[in-house]
């Protein structure tokens, strides 16, 4: 017994000298520091209004400048810790690549839940789903920085700009086209990511669990097309457009969500650039709406005003300008690099560098930055247990299954019986890759399932080809796939898009799938003994009315981008262990549909010209589902 209790000892006494070892994250204010815990802006009991004063008043005009940039330097003397402004978290808590971001996966977290892409979670039209999902996000994102994994707490997410074209490569960021639905799309996110409760009301002492950020501000919907780019592009918008599409999602994110984050986008909109439009920023975000948060530039959104859209003489009027209308942090470092000349010039003045000051330090100190050691703070007992849990992992498992839309099912094909079902193909070149399931903008999963592993799970005797090397699918062995088709009772094609054909800075020139896939699907069809089932992983749409009207492909399940549990989601619809009740968020156009110029912001139909609109609430034309 006294040998039990010593190694209990022990191992109490390990645990602790491990914990003391455990690093914390950084944070201003420290109790231990006494040449810095006497300054009034450490002193909670104040309100923030008044601490952010007395802070912005001790800074240099040197260290004003270098607070105005997404990697916010250290200042030593007043115990600031370096700060990172940009972090990610679009669908689970993410990274950028090649990018240094606030929140790193290189200690003891490798991972975090990994939700499906926004465009299939969209399509479940549940909101209570999405808060669930954000609220997640947030929970692990404020875990992991309490594991000193994280040097900043302010998320760039979420993308609420409405999925105008069908060729945008970032369209599978968004909930879709209907600014109604992505205005309660926001709302439930912001809520979720920020701590606060699903009807909404205070927040908990005014603090944010993490700080969501709704972009891009406004009417961005173009990357690279036909060798036109977001950063020369004009979107030339209406009123009634930008009143009634473009600007209310926005609207909804600052007066029912309570953003504490705004970012305007790289584009000019009726030949102003969004980030030095005073009238968007300041009369109407902050005047009307009464946002009360921080403004973020798009990376070098600020450099580009004056380098690519030449709406500027030089650099200092790039900054004065923006500074101007409203815009707080520049991710970049034109701001860095060009603020002390524009002030030293008279173009900008050191009182409209401390008003953006001001709404900074104001949401750092909102999320508790500045109120100590932060494993004591309201938030200070979340850690790694609550990353990747189960329940989290069953939330994402749900999001899929709510997503994925049923497009055709003749003669009842779907569900497939377990029990008769002896032999099944699954062919495809999305079958089996994991990182195809997230989409962009996703961190490391938990665990990923994909189709083919999933359907392992009903069906013992499985044969797998993947059909064409990659999604491009620039040719296939039609003999080697036809075969396997005639020698198994089912066939699962696993086809679509992947971030090859879309992305950030990747638009679609066409509507149809890549290279090859049509006459894979067809040569196996044909050659099937029973009709196939057709699932597409894509966030765009695709032109599929070539499978609609085969009769020998029986069933389409359109899948998005759907997550870390995406596999297993597939296999259960598939099997009828759920039923799919997805709807879509976006229209599917025909592939004729490209003939429509992308630069194109009109929405309503004009009959004089042919123009046929766009989204389900303007657009005359043909569908192809």
């Amino acid at each position: 017994m006294a040998l039990m209790n010593l190694i209990i000892i022990c191992f109490s006494f390990l645990l602790i000298k491990i914990e003391s070892k455990q690093p914390l994250p950084p944070f201003s204010c420290d109790s231990t520091n006494p040449s810095t815990n006497s300054f009034p802006f450490c002193n909670t009991s104040l309100p923030i209004s008044q601490r952010v004063q007395d802070l912005v008043a001790r800074f240099t005009l040197d260290e004003k400048i270098s607070q105005l940039v997404n990697k916010a330097s250290a200042v030593p003397r007043l115990g600031i810790p370096y700060y990172q402004w940009w972090s990610e978290a679009l669908h689970g808590v993410a990274v950028a690549a090649k990018v240094e971001n606030g929140v790193m996966f290189n200690g003891s977290i490798r991972a975090a839940t990994s939700f499906p892409q926004v465009i299939l979670t969209a399509a479940t039209f549940d909101a209570n789903l999405w808060y669930r999902i954000a609220k997640v996000i947030g929970t692990e994102a404020r875990a992991i920085y309490n594991e000193g994994q994280a040097i900043g707490m302010t998320f760039w997410s979420p993308n609420i700009n409405i999925f105008r074209d069908p060729r945008w490569g970032r369209g599978q960021e968004t909930p879709g086209e209907d600014p109604l639905v992505t205005g309660k799309y926001a709302v439930s996110f912001v809520r979720g990511i920020q701590g606060d409760s699903f009807e909404g009301g205070d927040l908990k002492d005014e603090h944010l669990q993490v700080s969501a950020c709704c972009k891009h501000l406004a009417a961005y919907d173009l990357d690279h097309w036909k060798g036109i780019d977001r950063f020369t592009f004009d979107a030339i918008v209406t009123k009634q457009d930008m009143a009634d599409t473009y600007q209310p999602p926005f609207k909804s994110c600052v007066q029912e969500g309570r953003a504490s984050g705004m970012m305007c986008a790289y584009n000019r909109v009726n030949g102003v650039p969004n980030c030095a439009d005073y009238d968007l920023l300041t009369k109407t975000v902050r005047g009307e709406w009464g946002f009360q948060g921080y403004i973020a530039s798009d990376c070098d959104a600020v450099k580009i005003i004056y380098e690519n859209q030449n709406y500027v003489t030089s650099p200092e009027d790039a900054v004065a300008d923006v500074l101007k209308a409203g815009m707080d942090v520049n991710c970049g470092n034109y701001l860095k690099n060009h603020t002390k000349s524009a002030v030293e010039k008279g173009k900008v003045s050191e009182y409209d560098i401390d008003r953006a000051l001001y709404n900074l330090f104001a949401v750092r100190m909102r999320l508790g930055l500045f109120n100590g050691n932060p494993r004591k703070s309201i938030y200070g007992n979340l850690g790694r247990n609550q990353i990747c849990t189960q329940a989290h992992q069953d939330l994402a498992l749900e999001a899929a299954l709510d997503g994925i839309v049923l497009l055709k099912n003749l003669d009842g094909l779907l569900p497939l019986s377990k029990d008769k079902t002896n032999s099944l193909a699954v062919i495809g070149p999305n079958a089996n890759v994991p990182k195809t399931l997230s989409g962009n903008y996703a961190g490391p999963p938990c665990k990923t399932i994909t189709p083919l592993e999933g359907l392992k799970s009903y069906v013992k005797n499985i044969k797998f080809h993947q059909g064409c090397e990659t999604t491009n699918c620039t040719s296939f062995t039609t003999q080697e796939v036809v075969e396997i088709a005639k020698s198994v009772d089912y066939v699962v094609l696993i086809m679509g898009l992947d971030q090859d054909q879309e992305r950030e800075d990747l638009d679609r020139d066409e509507l149809v799938l890549p290279g090859k896939q049509k006459s894979l699907i067809t040569s196996i069809a044909e050659a099937a003994n029973t009709p196939v089932v057709l699932v597409l992983l894509c966030g765009g749409p695709v032109d599929i009315s070539f499978a609609k009207n085969d009769p020998k492909i029986g069933s389409i399940l359109w899948a998005g981008y759907p997550g870390e549990a995406g596999g297993q989601a597939i296999a259960e619809i598939i099997f009828g262990d759920h039923n799919p009740g997805g709807r879509l968020p976006i229209t599917w156009y025909p592939k004729d549909f490209i003939k429509i110029p992308m630069t194109d912001m009109r929405l309503r139909p004009d009959s004089s010209s042919g123009y046929p609109g766009r989204t389900y609430r303007f657009y005359k034309g043909e569908k192809c589902i």
